[in-house]
Parts: structure tokens; C-alpha cells; sequence
């Protein structure tokens, strides 16, 4: 988590974001003077009010203090209107710029970090962070600067009437400061520890969602409404300790200013009394420190929320901190993307566990090469280190003759296609999701790869065919429907090298039969790797690989290797029983 203080994460909120709408927060502030302007002349007609109209019966002072009561209100109503459209589109605008720049920062941000962070957690910070801010500057902020305009001019106001009252109200103030730091610290501090909570409540909530199917077949409903549970009385513990933070500053401002009121009832009395002061200066007094006590109390609570917008930006900026891979010399594209692929000595680990272990090998360009193996060889993640999705530790990684250190990652990923076993479908419409593989398409080119892929065959008994929704991660269709989709997908990307990843994995045997030969057509003269459980997929490969623990133990045709009497001719007759 980020340590960085909140001077730093202020200007940095200022010089990213805060200073692009100067214009209209100094506006906004114009229009807060004039709110609190109006309130100061209210208070000061108390006192000819009740001084000339409830004292003295003066029937001329009726009209003129009633017309200024009007003009007041008028104008007070116009500028809380004005200052509270502007300060809220202001802080709108930031808070959508932030989310904007904080997804884009998490877009071009490496697998490697994904795999630390849960898609819930990074949700809460893109959506429920900012949104915390939001909530800060739309309303907290908001009241800053008008209730700081409408304190000075109360005070003003009631140091007018009585210096000395002024003073009795507010000598127990600096007592408080120690105190107020203390908590302020421990608001942020709970505030944080509140932001995670919610996190983690986001987590649970994704997993939950995302594996209800996993969930009801292992009769799990209990056991996650429980944890569930857990997670939920955190969040709600740690929130409550971050509000009764919160309370404790208004009481303590309440508590201070009372025992000040009484002095002054007790001291101003004797002065009315005595008829040292009038009962218009007393209500006018009155009047007015009741205005300062009210938005004393909204800004201490203002610095209270400041600490809960700090530790959200912590959690923001903690996001912005994190770097991508650098890749100084990342500018070119491939010469040559048709060229022979080679791996020279790639090592890979997830922490302790080695995946791929000093892995060199040779894919010659425009050939199938396939890889085959037990699970857990290393097979995919070789595509992912090839895409350059997960960084090698050591080892290089060759197209043709470039190394891919040197190749920007755009231009490398235009010249690949993959067809996973993970049909990676979005909510959209199924025509929409064959588009991704190129954005540049028209519709009769959807149309063409998906009749090609078999697409239509299915699209056509749907309500939309083509236009029909695919639904939240492709769940409206059936496995083998989704994996079609993506062979189409990658049927319009027609990019120069093909990486197949289980790609018939999920399709009925006379389909597969049908998208096996259309591979083999569409692959012709692509350098293209696949990867296969079934031997009966990758039998007619120009060469086989055989992995095991992340190196290659056999290479050679489907007839050599099995001639050889070793691992593949093992896997081979473990396959065909």
C-alpha cells in the first residue's frame, strides 16, 4: 500500500486534475461569498427588527426590513443554487477523468499484476474509490469553502456586537487541537482499513457471481453465505469506527461551545441588565454565533472527510504507482513475422514454482509446430511469454531475426491471433464479438468467417442470428458455440501466426471434423502453434514438441516420435486406451 502523504497526493490531485477547472471552482467560490454575504446582512437587520419594530414600535422600519429580508433570501437562494451546480459538475468531471486515466494505467499494466489483484478489488478502486471522492468533493468540499465564507462573516458579525463575548465563546478552541490531530489521524487510518474491507467484500462478491454454477453443484451455499457473512460484519465494524471518528469532532465542538454560550448568557445578561447592551444586540449576537457553531461543526468535519479522501487516494495513487515491464528499446516492428520462432534457453516462474525451464526450441516459419504434454508443462504458458502477456525472467524469444525485447507490444499482438481454450467472450452481441479480432472489418467479412466457422449455423435458430447477445462472458452460449466464435474472431484477424490453444476442445465430434479441416485449410502457409490433448489434432504437424516440466524431452513427426518408444509414444498409448 502506498505510504505517500497527503501534501503529495493533494498536488498531485491538483496538477493532474483539480487545475483543469479552475475556471469554474473560482466561480463557484464568487457565488459562495455572495450566499454568505447574504447571510451576514440577515443577521445585521436582527437587530433593527427587534430594536425598532418589537421594542419601539417604529411602524416606518416594517417596510424597509422586510423588503431586505426579501432581497436576502433572494439572493442567498440564487448563489447556494449557482455554487452548488458548479462545484458539483466540477468535482463530476474530475472524478470521471480519474477513473478514465486509472483504467486506462490499468489497461497497459502487466498480467503479472492482475494475477496479484482480484478483479473485485480493482473494481473497488476504479469505481468505489473515485466515487468515494466524488462523494468528498460534491459535498464535503462543497461546504468548505461556502461554510468558510459564512464563519468569517458571523464572526465579523458578532465581534461587531461584542469583542468580549466573541472571545468568551471561543477560548476553549485551542484546547482542542491536540485532540482534533489525534483523531484525524485515526480517521484516515480507519478509512482505510474500511476501503479494504469493501474491497474484499467486492472480491467475494465477483467470485461468488462468477462461479454460482461451481457453487449450487457442491451444495456451497451455506459456506459462502458465511463467508460472506465475515466479510460483510468487517466491513461493517471497520466503518462504524471510521464514523463514530467522525461524530467525536462535532460533539467535541458542541460540547466546547456550549459551556461558552452559558458564559455569555451569564456575562451578556448583566450588561442587558444593566442597559450596557440592547436586547437587539443580544439576539443579533445570538443570532450569529448560532450561524458560526453550524458550520464550525460541517468543517471539522471537512478535515475528517479530507482523511477519508486521502486514504482513498492512497488506494488510487497506490494503483498509478505500479509500472508496466519497461521496454527501452520496444519501438519496432516485426521484418519479418513469417519467420522461423525460436526460444533460447526461457526460464519463467510463478514465485517458487518454475514453469518453463531453460525451454529452447525451433517453430519454422509458415509450418504447424504443436506441443503436447501432462498438464501443467508449461504448454500455455509458453503462448503467454511468446505474446509477451508474461515476461520471461531470462531466456530470449526470437521472430525471424528480432528478438521481441526489441518489438514494440502492439505491433507484435496485431501479428498474432489466439484461439484459447478460455473462450473469452464480452457481453455484447455475438457479430460485435467477432469484430474484435478486426476493428477495421465490414460486415460482410463477419458474415463470410462467421458462415466459415460455423457461426451462422447456430446464429440462425437464434432471436437476433448475429445481433443476438452473447451474454456476461459468452454465457448464453453453449462451449462449443463460444469456441466458434472465437475461431471466427481470429478467422478476421488473419494475422500471420496462429496460436491454438485447445482450440477444438469444446466442439461435438462432427463439428470438430468440420473446424479441423478448416484449420488445416487457414493455416497453410501461417507459422502457427497448437496446442492439444487430443494426438489425433496435431498428427498431421509438420513437428512435435513434447514438454515436460517446462522443457522439451522430444521432438520430431508424429511416425519419429512414436518410433522413438519414449514419452510421446507413452502419452500416445495412455490416449488411445
Amino acid at each position: 500500500m502506498s505510504n505517500h502523504s497527503g501534501k503529495y497526493l493533494l498536488s498531485k490531485m491538483w496538477s493532474g486534475y483539480i487545475k483543469n477547472h479552475i475556471g469554474k471552482l473560482i466561480v463557484a467560490i464568487c457565488f459562495m461569498l455572495l450566499e454568505s454575504g447574504s447571510i451576514f446582512v440577515l443577521v445585521k437587520q436582527l437587530q433593527p427588527m427587534v430594536d425598532k419594530i418589537f421594542v419601539q414600535a417604529d411602524p416606518t422600519a416594517v417596510l424597509p426590513v422586510t423588503l431586505a429580508f426579501l432581497g436576502v433570501f433572494l439572493v442567498k437562494g440564487f448563489g447556494s443554487f449557482a455554487h452548488r451546480s458548479l462545484t458539483v459538475k466540477a468535482g463530476m468531471s474530475i472524478v470521471g477523468e480519474l477513473q478514465q486515466d486509472l483504467t486506462n494505467h490499468l489497461l497497459r499494466l502487466d498480467i503479472a499484476f492482475f494475477n496479484r489483484h482480484a478483479p473485485g478489488e480493482l473494481i473497488e478502486r476504479v469505481r468505489g474509490d473515485t466515487q468515494a471522492l466524488q462523494s468528498f468533493a460534491s459535498g464535503t468540499l462543497l461546504t468548505f469553502g461556502r461554510d468558510t465564507a459564512t464563519l468569517v462573516a458571523m464572526i465579523i458579525a458578532a465581534m461587531q456586537e461584542d469583542i468580549a463575548w466573541t472571545l468568551i465563546i471561543f477560548v476553549g478552541l485551542p484546547v482542542l487541537l491536540l485532540p482534533m490531530a489525534w483523531l484525524q489521524k485515526a480517521i484516515r487510518r480507519l478509512t482505510r482499513r474500511a476501503r479494504e474491507s469493501s474491497a474484499s467484500l467486492s472480491t467475494r462478491l465477483d467470485e461468488i457471481f462468477h462461479g454460482i454454477k461451481a457453487i449450487k453443484l457442491n451444495n456451497l451455499l451455506t459456506h459462502e453465505e458465511d463467508r460472506f457473512k465475515q466479510d460483510v460484519g468487517a466491513f461493517v465494524k471497520n466503518n462504524l469506527k471510521s464514523e463514530y471518528g467522525r461524530a467525536a469532532m462535532p460533539s467535541i465542538i458542541d460540547i466546547v461551545a456550549g459551556l461558552g454560550f452559558v458564559a455569555v448568557i451569564f456575562y451578556g445578561g448583566q450588561e442587558i441588565l444593566a442597559g450596557e447592551k440592547t436586547a437587539g444586540s443580544f439576539i443579533t449576537f445570538f443570532f450569529a454565533i448560532a450561524l458560526v457553531l453550524d458550520p464550525l461543526r460541517r468543517l471539522t468535519n471537512v478535515t475528517s472527510g479530507l482523511q477519508m479522501a486521502l486514504a482513498n487516494l492512497e488506494r488510487i495513487f497506490f494503483v498509478f504507482d505500479q509500472q508496466p515491464t519497461e521496454r527501452p528499446n520496444s519501438v519496432r516492428k516485426l521484418a519479418n513475422p513469417n519467420g522461423d520462432i525460436r526460444f533460447e534457453q526461457v526460464n519463467f516462474s510463478y514465485g517458487n514454482n518454475v514453469v518453463l525451464n531453460n525451454l529452447s526450441f525451433v517453430a519454422p516459419g509458415g509450418k504447424t509446430t504443436a506441443f503436447v504434454g501432462p498438464s501443467g508443462a508449461g504448454k500455455s504458458t509458453l503462448f503467454n511469454v511468446l505474446t509477451q502477456l508474461e515476461l520471461q525472467s531470462s531466456g530470449d524469444i526470437f521472430i525471424g531475426d528480432d528478438n521481441l525485447a526489441d518489438i514494440d507490444l502492439l505491433d507484435l499482438r496485431q501479428d498474432v491471433a489466439v484461439v484459447s481454450q478460455e473462450s473469452a467472450l464480452f457481453d455484447e452481441s455475438i457479430r460485435d464479438n467477432i469484430w474484435l479480432g478486426d476493428l477495421t472489418a465490414d460486415e460482410a467479412k463477419i458474415d463470410s468467417v462467421a458462415d466459415t466457422a460455423l457461426v451462422s449455423q447456430f446464429a440462425k435458430d437464434l432471436p437476433d442470428g448475429l445481433d443476438s447477445l452473447a451474454g456476461p462472458r459468452g454465457t448464453n452460449l453453449s462451449g462449443g458455440q463460444r469456441q466458434r466464435v472465437i475461431i471466427a474472431r481470429a478467422l478476421l484477424r488473419n494475422a500471420p501466426i496462429l496460436l491454438l490453444d485447445e482450440a477444438t476442445s469444446a466442439l461435438d465430434n462432427n463439428t470438430e471434423q468440420k473446424i479441423q479441416a478448416l484449420l488445416d485449410a487457414f493455416t497453410k502457409d501461417k507459422t502457427t502453434l497448437v496446442i492439444a490433448h487430443r494426438l489425433t489434432t496435431v498428427m498431421n504437424a509438420d513437428v512435435i514438441h513434447v514438454m515436460k516440466n517446462g522443457a522439451i524431452v522430444e521432438s520430431g513427426t508424429h511416425n519419429e516420435l512414436l518410433a522413438l518408444n519414449g514419452h510421446y509414444a507413452e502419452l500416445h498409448t495412455t490416449l488411445e486406451r
